[in-house]
């Protein structure tokens, strides 16, 4: 008569003919996975943590990079920094800059996702309005800027068109709206398309049932396009936020920070300490500072993709 082992219902028989528990199978899967990620994670901790903790060391040092012994100085930097009338003039700037365009943004992207989503329009004029509404997000950064340069130059077709010579780049004035427009042109779309796909995937019945209930289009719109939006809204906005907030190409291929600190943003004010002043420490200290904003809205993202989920 013949005999078989049974092996217990979470076990499993490799080849050695030992059995493998369930949680030695869970470990060789969690460390093949990290076996496939390890040479992401290899560039993540070179690329971005190491130069973070460089930099956070440097804000507590006094004159790093030039200097080969700099001395702890403390808190001094950041007290320095805070106290800067420069800092909070691009710290100004950079908060018109940012809530202005994710406003802009998000009026826009949806009001053109609402066009493209509409009956109204058939097949083809909407298949063409799309292709023309997504334009601005084909082009790179340095494309955007030289364009419109051009376009805005004291001799370039927009102030041909109203029959004027306005510096729109140089004027005190007019620089920081006219950056903050041309930031809202390039970023819509990508609202827009988000959107865009959110209408689509709301059920026509909600629709249907809100006009039984004889709702009108301003209620349909608030009580059923918003709330099915609101999880996509949220998220783009906080993206937009962080995204916005540290633009630097744009400004600095545009005005540079100018005339006379304008249109100067965090990204410029930063980069300018660095590699105009060469105070790497107050260079540092000032990334520290935007970073620590930039978190305080990554973890609100983050909780609200938990959330969503």
């Amino acid at each position: 008569m013949s005999m078989r082992t049974l092996t217990p219902p979470d076990t499993e028989v490799i080849v050695t003919g030992r059995p493998t528990s369930r949680r030695t199978r869970q470990l060789r899967k969690a460390g093949e996975a990290y076996v496939f990620l390890s040479p992401t994670l290899i560039l993540l901790f070179v690329l971005m943590i190491v130069p973070i903790v460089m930099v956070v060391g440097y804000s507590f040092q006094d004159n790093v990079i030039l200097n080969k012994s700099p001395d702890l100085v403390g808190v001094d930097n950041y007290v320095a920094i805070l106290t800067d009338p420069g800092f909070w003039k691009a710290t100004g700037n950079t908060l018109f800059f940012t809530l202005t365009s994710v406003a802009a943004h998000l009026v826009l992207g949806l009001s053109f996702a609402m066009l493209l989503n509409s009956r109204l329009i058939g097949a083809v004029p909407r298949a063409i309005f799309r292709g023309l509404y997504v334009l601005p997000w084909l082009f790179t950064v340095a494309v955007i800027a030289v364009l419109w340069r051009m376009l805005l130059a004291p001799n370039g077709i927009v102030n041909f068109l109203l029959n004027t010579n306005i510096e729109w780049l140089s004027s005190p004035q007019l620089a920081l709206g006219t950056v903050t427009f041309i930031n809202i042109w390039a970023g819509y779309p990508f609202f827009m398309v988000s959107l865009l796909a959110g209408l689509q995937g709301i059920p026509s019945d909600l629709y249907e049932a809100a006009t039984v209930d004889g709702a009108s289009p301003a209620q349909r719109f608030w009580n059923v396009t918003i709330p099915q939006l609101r999880p996509i809204i949220v998220s783009l906005v906080l993206l937009d936020l962080i995204w916005t907030s540290q633009q630097f190409a744009l400004i600095w291929l545009t005005t540079g920070g100018g005339p006379i600190d304008v249109t100067e943003m965090l990204s410029t004010f930063t980069y300018k300490l660095a590699f105009a002043k060469y105070d790497f420490s107050m260079a540092s200290t000032s990334a520290v500072l935007v970073l620590a904003m930039s978190m305080i809205i990554a973890v609100l993202y983050v909780r609200q993709q938990k959330a969503r989920d």
